[in-house]
């Protein structure tokens, strides 16, 4: 009886059994692959001192290039949301001949080499190349250009767009677009206030995997940038060069302010897409 009245209560039984084992090697696993390797590059940055680190980060050639990759990758990211939704809508509401075949297609920015993509755009633009002909005696030159880089990485962050959105499309259901119309509400109307605010969640996502793919590019840029200093030179390939320049405190700083500012950004993603979620329940 003594022992029944002092024994300690057990606790009950998880549903889900091995809670402290798979927490402890997913977050054993995350610092191994993420969280050290980044914390290293800060603390080599901390190394610096703040003087020398400012003195790196805000070189003029360093501004420019963060400004051309994170300006770049906003506009190619902008691009894929309105292009891969016009494509997931294609797929998915549309019966065609090839559609298989296209949306295989669509895949292949994931498969293909980044450097076998940017040959490919740097033969196709280049001035003397089968599009570049065309569209450099109009004035529009797209090789070697900023243009070049948006192009670039509009092809490698689409698929992120159509694959995010495509199945949450897929699942729509239809009758409330049919409860629209018979209301009369107009087409236009039923995809502003029906369709579009449930896709707006997968529409920001994909949004922010296309930018942060988009910001860290470099096999698919680096061919077509033309990677002139101030103009076409992206903050990856200033990594690089400092590298191979053997000034290692630079390369650090330049990536210590990439990866403040996409993290930033990212957070920023993030608290629209939840902010996003919460209003929808709200609606609903």
């Amino acid at each position: 009886m003594t022992h029944a009245i002092f024994a300690l209560p057990r606790p009950a039984p998880s549903v889900l059994p091995g809670f402290g084992l798979t927490m402890g090697l997913t977050l054993t696993w995350l610092s191994l692959i993420i969280l050290i390797p980044l914390a290293g590059v800060f603390i080599t940055s901390a190394g610096l001192g703040w003087t020398e680190f400012w003195r790196l980060a805000s070189d003029a050639r360093t501004v420019a290039a963060l400004k051309l990759s994170f300006g770049t990758a906003l506009i190619a990211a902008g691009l894929n949301v309105a292009f891969g939704l016009l494509v997931a809508w294609v797929l998915v509401r549309y019966s065609f001949p090839g559609k298989r075949l296209l949306d295989a297609a669509i895949d292949l920015p994931f498969a293909l080499p980044t450097a076998v993509a940017g040959l490919a755009f740097t033969a196709l633009y280049a001035p003397n190349g089968w599009l570049g002909s065309f569209l450099v005696p109009l004035g529009l030159k797209v090789a070697f250009t900023p243009l070049g880089i948006v192009v670039a990485l509009v092809f490698i962050g689409l698929p992120f767009v159509v694959r995010t959105v495509q199945p949450v499309l897929a699942d729509f259901d239809k009758e409330l677009e049919e409860a629209s119309a018979t209301l009369g509400a107009t087409r236009f109307q039923t995809i502003r206030r029906i369709v579009l605010p449930t896709l707006m969640p997968p529409l920001l996502t994909g949004f922010a995997l296309a930018f942060a793919r988009g910001v860290g590019e470099y096999g698919s840029v680096i061919f077509i940038a033309g990677n002139i200093p101030y103009v076409s030179e992206i903050a990856p390939l200033l990594i690089v060069i400092r590298l191979e320049e053997f000034n290692y405190a630079g390369a650090t700083a330049v990536a210590a302010v990439m990866l403040v500012i996409s993290f930033a950004l990212l957070f920023v993603i993030n608290l629209l897409q939840a902010w996003n979620r919460r209003r929808i329940g709200f609606a609903g």
